[in-house]
């Protein structure tokens, strides 16, 4: 009877050169390098959401009644649903060819898609007609951002030590928020400048056009710190792993079909998650000055500044709740999230419907309590979910489907149930809706914080740690020696006649991977 030949993955034991040493003054480089492509992201964000009423003129002026509105904030929500496709095709890139090399492309493709929008012929020269072209540079930022935000969080994520991911990777977010709020002071001062020279048209005519070329310096400098950031050292030491190439196995490198077939499960909790956050999110920035200003009643300018000082002080909370959250866990500050949507989001828009300016900032303050708390441990939470080998591409399907089907349109959702049910709590309901969707997604996912990621080793600050966590190891409960790359392949001979299925038996050496 002929042999057959197996090959099996025993794990060995932890050593101190396996586990990852990241010094702070690279860990600072790596968390700035990052940051930059997410403010560039978010500032474009800023820039259209704050522009969108004066767009309508620009671009829509053909349209009649409230259909240039609602064609302008397709333009908004047209860059999300191609989000799934740049996603599908630039994440799995990046769990090959590296983390870094696609962040750069994505970078490069948003900020020149953001400055051409600045030169885009108007509807007063070419007609309706005008849409299209903006609609087209739209596709290009949302295909970019289907790999950046997903691949930003992986590179965060696995560039933080353990013990402080939470606080480390809540930069992120940091640089999203003070990007939108960017965005939006850009189009104020714009704005109060502007229309303090030309009069009041002054933004339609063409002062719509500053914000978006603001973009072009911007976004040099932002290219400049992509090309000096490394690449990370657990996807560094995963592509040496030979698991990466095995297709049966969960922890190994996968396609889109074989996410699916191994992480479906958590593909469902990122994108509950995700949709909670976004809706939210979005609500409080990208929607926020069109409900102000068509439902509200307040002025252009105050709409337009209204956000700036909460996200402000929004963004200087989030490494606190990053914090928080490697002490508590990241399943405790997630339940706060959800708990203070439900409780705090009806109250907040009744208060707006006052219309004063006191109002207006206590009420959206109120929406950005349980924003913080969501988007504060985004970064951390959601790439741990999946193993090393596969992150990039699973995080991109998961959040790129959320936000394209559910955040990047909350803006386009929540204007078109306000025109149908003539109700201006909608958009609060639609929050609340996904909320309690992520509430249920949080209670079934598994705890991550102080936890090595899946597939990964451990990732330390200091040499020292490195020493202490190996000797500690048996007695580490946080340590699952099993998910990381630390097996040694034997080779076991099966259906022999007279033969020794045990390697170790037999006297076989084991080849060390």
């Amino acid at each position: 009877m002929p042999s057959r030949k197996k090959a099996i993955t025993r794990p060995r034991r932890l050593e101190v050169d396996d586990v990852l040493v990241v010094k702070k003054s690279k860990l600072r480089t790596a968390i700035t390098g990052t940051v930059v492509g997410n403010f560039m992201e978010w500032f474009d964000f800023g820039i259209y959401g704050y522009l969108a009423v004066t767009l309508t003129a620009v671009f829509t002026s053909d349209a009649s009644g409230g259909l240039g509105l609602l064609l302008t904030l397709f333009g908004f929500a047209i860059s999300f649903l191609v989000r799934p496709l740049g996603g599908f095709i630039l994440g799995p890139l990046g769990d090959r060819i590296g983390r870094q090399k696609v962040l750069f492309v994505t970078m490069a493709m948003m900020a020149t898609a953001t400055a051409l929008i600045g030169l885009l012929p108007t509807s007063e020269a070419i007609g309706l007609w005008a849409i299209v072209p903006l609609y087209l540079l739209k596709m290009i930022q949302g295909f970019s951002t289907g790999g950046e935000y997903a691949g930003a969080t992986t590179y965060v994520s696995e560039f933080s030590p353990d013990r402080s991911r939470g606080y480390w990777s809540s930069f992120l977010d940091v640089g999203s928020y003070i990007g939108f709020a960017a965005g939006a002071s850009t189009v104020a001062v714009t704005t109060w400048i502007v229309e303090g020279i030309s009069g009041d048209g002054a933004m339609v005519d063409y002062g719509w056009r500053i914000p978006f070329l603001v973009a072009i310096p911007l976004g040099a400098v932002a290219i400049w710190f992509r090309l000096k950031i490394p690449e990370t050292p657990a996807f560094e030491a995963e592509a040496e792993d030979a698991r990466a190439g095995q297709e049966d196995d969960p922890l190994g490198r996968h396609g889109i079909p074989g996410i699916f077939r191994h992480h479906w499960r958590e593909v469902l909790i990122g994108i509950a998650l995700v949709s909670a956050t976004n809706t939210a999110g979005y609500a409080l920035t990208s929607y926020m000055p069109t409900y102000l200003e068509t439902e509200v009643g307040v002025s252009n300018l105050m709409a337009a500044i209204a956000t700036v000082p909460v996200l402000i002080v929004m963004s200087a909370c989030l490494p606190l709740i990053g914090k928080l959250s490697d002490r508590i866990g990241r399943k405790p500050v997630y339940g706060i999230a959800v708990g203070a949507t439900i409780i705090l989001m009806v109250p907040a828009f009744s208060i707006m419907q006052i219309g004063q300016e006191w109002a207006v900032f206590i009420a959206l303050a109120m929406v950005a309590i349980p924003v913080a708390f969501y988007v504060a441990i985004s970064a951390s939470a959601l790439p741990a979910l999946f193993p090393t080998a596969s992150r990039f591409g699973a995080m991109a399907v998961a959040y790129n489907l959320a936000v394209s089907l559910f955040g990047g349109t909350t803006p386009l959702f929540s204007q078109a149930l306000i025109d149908l049910t003539d109700n201006t709590y909608m958009p609060a309901f639609y929050i609340m809706f996904f909320a309690a969707l992520g509430g249920i997604a949080m209670l079934t996912m598994k705890e991550t914080a102080k936890r090595p990621l899946l597939g990964s080793f451990p990732t330390v600050e200091t040499k020292a740690e490195a020493k202490e966590l190996v000797e500690g190891q048996e007695d580490n409960e946080l340590l699952d020696t099993s998910t990381m790359p630390l097996g040694i392949i034997l080779p076991v001979v099966e259906g022999t006649v007279g033969g020794d299925a045990d390697p170790e038996a037999s006297g076989k050496q084991a080849e060390p991977v």
